[in-house]
This record gives C-alpha cells, structure tokens and sequence, in this order.
C-alpha cells in the first residue's frame, strides 16, 4: 500500500505534497485503505480495469418523472467509471502506484474553487459522450493549467449532465456496498434547464416555457455563461462527483455488513408519486443546489423520502388540506421555530388571452427561523425562488433586512387610525411589499424588485413587468426544514396550549357556595321566566 511503501523508501517531495492535500480534505485514511484493497500485492498499483470498475454506474432502464428522457442516457452512464479513470488517474507499466492514485483523486476531488469543479464536471460529461460516439461542442486546453473550456450546450447536453449528476447522488444516498445495480429515478428537471436557456441564451419573448421540448430544442449555451449560470444558481453541483468518488472507495473498503450509511428507499417511486405537491423531488434537488446552507441536508432527505406524498412530517402546511387563509395557516405553523420553506402556486390570466389560458406558476420563499406575529418585517436571513416554470434563486443583497412580515389582526378591538396590512409579506416595505398573501390566501400580489432592497433583483414569474402583478392562489405549502428537534418542540408547545385551552373551557362548580349562585341555577330561572321580577337580597 501507499503508506507501507513509503516508510520503506524516503517519499518524495511530490507524494508528501500529495498527501498533505489529500488529508486536508479528509480522504486520505480512507485512500490508503483502498489503495490496499484494490492494488496488487506484487506490483503495488491498481490495474487500470479494477479502478474503472470501482467507479462504474450502471441503470439499465431508470424510471423518468418526465416524458422527456433522451435514450442514450443509460449508456452514457456506462462510460462514466471510465472516463474519471482516463481523465484524472495516470497508469504506469504495471498500474496506477500510489502516487498516481493519489494525483488522480487531488485532481477530481480535491480542494478547489467552484469554477474548477465545474470544468471537471464537463470534462468527465465530454469524454463520456465522445466513448458513447456522440458530438460534442466543447473544446478543451489541455496545455492550460485551468484547463479553459470553449463551445456550447445543446438543452439536451444540459439535461443530460444534470442527470449525470443526480444519478452520481441517487448512487450515493441509495446503493450498498452488496448491491451492484438498483433503480434509478431520474427527476423532471425541466425548471432547472429553462433557466440556464433563459440566462444563456438569447430567446424571444413568445419563447413558451411552459409548453417546451427541450430534448429537440435548438439553443446553444455558450460555456462561459452556463458556468457563470452554474456558480450563481447551482454551485453545489459539483459536490456530486466528490461525493460518488468518496462513496465508491469506500464501498471498495467496507465488508458488505459494513456498508455505511445509505438510504432505505420504498414505497411509491412512481414517476407520478411527487407530482401532486408543490415540492416535488425536482424541485426540492434545485433548491439544495443553490449556496450551501442549513437547510441542504434537510432538502436532500426530501428528495430521498419515500414517504413524501401526503404523509411527511416535514409538511406542516398545506392549504388544500388544512384550509385556506391565515388563521388556519397559523394553527399549523405556530411553535415551529427553525427554517421554513413556503412555496406558493398561482396563476395570472392575461388580459388578451382567454380565461382557459391562464398559466400557473409557483414562487417560494425561505426564512431561516419561525413565523411570528408582527407588524413590521423581522428576520435574519432568506431567500426568494422562482420554481416553475423556470427555476431562479435570489439570495439576501445586504442592503436591507426585511426578509418576512407576517401580522395576524389585532385580538382586542383597538381603533388604529393606520391599520397594518394582514397578511404575510416577503420583501420590500410595508405597503409596498415584493410579495404579498392576504389574509384570506386568495390573492398573491408580487411586485417589481425596484421596490425591494432585501433580495437581490429579477423577476420572480414569467414576463414581468413594472406594475405589480396580482394573481389567484391556486395552493399554498409550507416545509420545515429544521429537523426533528424542530418538529418535537412545536409538538410540545401545541400540546401545551392545548391543555390550556381545555383548563379555560372547564367550570369549576366548587367555586360556587351554594345552588342559588350556581350557573345551573341562573340558567333554569332565565329559562322559567325571563322577567320574572327578583326580590334584591339587602
């Protein structure tokens, strides 16, 4: 093994350099042991086959949640082990020895900024379409030391890529060491695909989002703006690779009863199973996609729920379950104090079109703490999406901190001579809110980003414009993205106010002296003879 080797000779300059890499990030145990497991005791390397094989996925017929699904994508899948192998790990006479192996994973997997990881991500994709006999216009430099990229995506390359990814993730979360091959769930990603043609491309107006082939769309995305695009809207993109390298090599290690961590997926995998909630698995993938944050893991475990439909504790809100309009909005969202994300389905009918026409769209919302009952905008930190059709992420700008406003009417009759508004707002300022729910969850009034200064600017639905755009809520969701401990400490504070909801409805009849002050009593008189004429006790 490596570290045998090298306490039998002095190491080199460059394998110390190396390792010291490796073990900034962590790997370098598990390297080690791999390199031990999969390496020839009598050449001390990895054949170049072995290595392949440890890093080769293969779904013969994944399941599709959309009805766009290229054919080619199962067998791109099968070069994918091949071209990381051929890419990243230099092969001597006799293998890969230890310091190839180690170059080799510093060059994929290690520390590195975003922009790089990115450009491997392409690399490994063109080298898998160019086995698999396919085009590509991407162009490489492979006498730079960044390795610049030139050339342009088809939507299709673009979708193909984001599956090649996911599926890296869905090997990741869901395999076992004893399983070689498992079904694969390819996700309606359409969103995601949109708005990097939208941001990459030069596309008209009468561009149709919702009703798009984007398998036989003809647009090409030029490479420098999709990895502008990628940085800004899907940065943790690239963890995907890592991740499946890590996951792989440690396969190569553990016993089968030692598999790891991985997740159990049963139930309805259907392409249809997540379609009837706002958050389907496409969506939430999207999201985990944007800049790292808390809630990354929490959005991951959806996309992996088996139980997602209808039944999942994360789902604490939904208005076509629990009813519409604020109150009942608060009942269930009350005592949650951790992130929440809301997302919001509705439609703008235009005004020259007919009714039949309108299309719907859904806008999201997150807030890194619980709701409260307020009249100004509190918070500490947010985002706003665009989710469907097109997929967008704004993130805080630091200008302003009026990240949520959620105000319920006042419980005692006070005269307010300038009522707050009722509702729940995101953005913007009071009475000029970016977006806004009334109290009845019936409007949804979405404003230009001139008006706010807390997220960072761009349109939230399709083709807007200046004038605020109101809209008719179809359905209102709300996700609590602050795990268990989240969700246990709103249990209890539900169960507590409702012990004392049930000690305020209770008549202690003890507290009575005798049957003549006794309610009963006062009851049967009034019933009697309402006007009947008592004499005062003096």
């Amino acid at each position: 093994m490596g570290a045998s080797s090298s306490t039998e000779q002095p190491a080199s300059a460059e394998q110390r350099e190396l390792e010291n890499i490796a073990a900034s990030t962590g790997a370098l145990p598990l390297l080690q042991k791999s390199f031990s497991n999969l390496s020839d005791p009598q050449t001390n390397a990895i054949s170049v086959q072995t290595l392949q094989q440890c890093f080769h996925l293969c779904y013969e017929d994944p399941v599709c949640e959309s009805q766009q699904k290229p054919e080619s994508f199962p067998r791109l899948l099968d070069h994918l082990g091949s071209s990381i192998v051929d890419l990243f790990f230099l092969s001597e006479k006799g293998g890969i020895n230890w310091l190839g192996f180690l170059g080799g994973y510093v060059k994929c997997c290690g520390r590195m900024p975003t922009s790089m990881s990115l450009n491997i991500l392409l690399r490994i994709f063109a080298m898998a379409v160019k086995k698999l006999g396919l085009s590509s216009n991407l162009e490489f430099e492979p006498d730079d030391a960044d390795c610049k990229i030139n050339g342009s995506l088809l939507p299709s390359d673009l979708l193909l890529l984001l599956w090649m990814c996911w599926a890296m993730l869905w090997n990741v979360r869901t395999l076992k060491s004893s399983e070689r091959k498992g079904n694969l769930l390819l996700l309606d990603i359409n969103h995601l695909v949109l708005s990097a043609v939208v941001a990459c491309a030069e596309v008209d107006s009468s561009f149709d989002l919702w009703n798009c082939d984007i398998v036989g769309l003809d647009v090409q995305l030029p490479v420098g703006k999709f990895l502008n695009w990628a940085i800004t809207t899907a940065p943790i993109l690239s963890d995907c690779l890592t991740q499946y390298v890590n996951r792989r090599l440690q396969i190569s290690v553990l016993a089968e009863d030692e598999a790891g961590s991985s997740e159990s997926i049963s139930g309805d995998m259907s392409p249809n199973a997540s379609q009837a909630l706002l958050l389907t698995r496409g969506r939430a993938w999207a999201i985990s996609l944007a800049p790292r944050s808390t809630i990354t893991e929490e959005n991951l475990k959806l996309c992996f729920s088996a139980d997602i439909v209808g039944t999942d504790e994360n789902l604490l809100y939904r208005s076509s379950t629990h009813g519409k309009g604020l109150n009942r909005f608060w009942s269930n969202v009350e005592g949650y104090h951790g992130p929440l994300l809301v997302l919001i389905s509705a439609n703008s009918e235009d005004a020259y079109q007919d009714n039949n026409k309108a299309r719907k769209w859904i806008i999201g919302a997150l807030t890194q703490q619980g709701f409260e009952n307020k009249d100004t905008f509190y918070g500490s930190s947010g985002n706003l999406y665009a989710i469907s059709p097109i997929f967008h992420v704004f993130s805080p700008s630091g200008k302003e901190k009026n990240y949520v406003y959620s105000h319920l009417h006042p419980t005692g009759r006070v005269y307010e001579s300038h009522p707050k508004p009722v509702g729940i707002a995101f953005g913007g300022t009071t009475t000029n809110e970016r977006v806004f729910l009334d109290e009845d969850f019936a409007k949804l009034t979405v404003r230009h980003h001139a008006m706010d200064k807390t997220y960072q600017p761009g349109s939230l639905i399709p083709n807007q414009g200046f004038l605020p755009v109101e809209a008719s809520i179809s359905e209102v969701e709300v996700w609590g993205l602050g795990g268990k401990t989240a969700k246990e400490v709103q249990d209890s504070f539900k169960k507590r106010e409702e012990l004392f909801t049930e000690q305020r409805r209770k008549v202690d009849l003890k507290t009575f002296a005798t049957w003549d002050d006794s309610p009963e009593k006062m009851m049967m008189d009034m019933m009697g003879d309402p006007n009947r004429v008592q004499r005062e006790d003096r």
